[in-house]
């Protein structure tokens, strides 16, 4: 099987799609598909492993279009887009309906009510004249939770729909948390509008915090950045730590005892998938698709408030340590059970078997 993927960057920047699209990558390359992922160049991307089955190749717009101008059916089995919105995207979208090669499309939360209410008339005339067609035709639709799928079909789209999360690979966090006394709540994400911070920094400036502090890590654009810290001077205990990468990013997670996400939208939150992935528990809002955390005792799952916020931090604050060693635990067990990156290859390699229309013991060759 020749499978294609496209996004648009694997920058770091970028937030939890430059991870885990690659990684999603490899894992199928490590199941015998042969994987070719194209997306554009940049300063700081996310480091990649090729093999023999799992090839990159950084092209520009111009570049992609050629690309897929040359590209024949017979090379091809199955496109996969990451993403919609975006040219890079659309490009090969327009090319695989011209070449009849099917497609799945992963909107990655570009469908939620968040992100459709932000610069809402230029998404209604991108959804006119070419998001709409390109969505329509696409073999599956891939959403990463129950949450995504559903509004997904609000937006009136019947394409089928496989709700496959996002993976965690678990041979990256190397060390669970054992100390769960540093009496720290940390926040790891891109730093936007949409993820609330606003409001988490207005929580914690009217509660009693009693000794704890508070660090947001996380890249985005400057003057934004500079506009939270000056609204946080007041704040002796909250620091803006920076982008946290690779090994220092889990060592950061490690040094917590509670992750905060206050996002409006998000369509899966890798940084909360990484927390528990270490044993850290978790707060984060309705904006995500994390129930998971209510039902496998791990974190708190509330509505976005500042109110609501005041309550679950002071909450979290006074839960015993003995307590949050187990939440933290409960957490490990939920994505050894639900997220491991090699499961959730295995389940889209089962999709690409289902849009191929391959029998699941078929003698082709993958």
């Amino acid at each position: 099987m020749n499978v294609i993927h496209i996004t648009n960057s694997i920058d770091k920047s970028v937030g939890g799609p430059a991870r885990s699209v690659p990684q999603t990558c490899a894992e199928l390359a490590s199941l015998g598909i042969h994987i070719k992922l194209l997306t554009q160049n940049s300063a700081n991307k996310v480091p990649i492993t090729e093999t023999d089955r799992f090839i990159v190749a950084f092209k520009n717009l111009w570049g992609l279009f050629l690309y897929g101008s040359r590209l024949k059916s017979s090379e091809i089995d199955l496109i996969h887009l990451q993403h919609i919105w975006n040219p890079y995207i659309q490009i090969m979208a327009f090319w695989a309906q011209q070449k009849k090669i099917p497609y799945i499309i992963t909107p990655r939360g570009m469908l939620e009510p968040w992100i459709l209410a932000r610069n809402p008339w230029k998404k209604k005339i991108a959804l006119f004249l070419y998001q709409k067609k390109a969505i329509k035709r696409a073999s599956y639709l891939h959403a990463t939770s129950q949450m995504e799928a559903e509004n997904i079909k609000k937006m009136g789209f019947n394409n089928p729909i496989r709700i496959i999360p996002n993976g965690i690979d678990l041979n990256e966090t190397k060390q669970i948390k054992t100390f769960y006394r540093t009496k720290k709540m940390v926040f790891l994400s891109r730093i936007h509008q949409k993820k609330g911070i606003e409001l988490l920094l207005e929580a914690w400036g009217t509660i009693e915090t009693k000794g704890w502090t508070l660090e947001i890590a996380g890249n985005g654009e400057v003057a934004y950045i500079e506009s939270l810290i000056q609204a946080a001077k007041h704040l002796e205990n909250v620091r803006f730590i920076g982008p946290q990468y690779g090994e220092a990013k889990w060592n950061f997670l490690r040094s917590a005892d509670v992750l905060v996400l206050t996002t409006h939208s998000e369509n899966f939150g890798m940084a909360v998938a990484e927390a528990l992935a270490v044993g850290v528990p978790v707060i984060t809002t309705h904006g995500t698709p994390w129930e998971d955390l209510e039902t496998y005792e791990c974190g708190w799952w509330i509505q976005l408030s500042v109110s609501n916020l005041q309550r679950t931090l002071l909450k979290a604050m006074q839960t015993p340590t003995h307590e949050l060693e187990l939440m933290g635990a409960n957490g490990r067990k939920l994505i050894e059970n639900k997220y491991d990156i090699k499961e959730v290859a295995r389940q889209m390699e089962a999709l690409y078997q289902i849009v191929l229309k391959i029998p699941k013991n078929s003698n082709k060759i993958i």
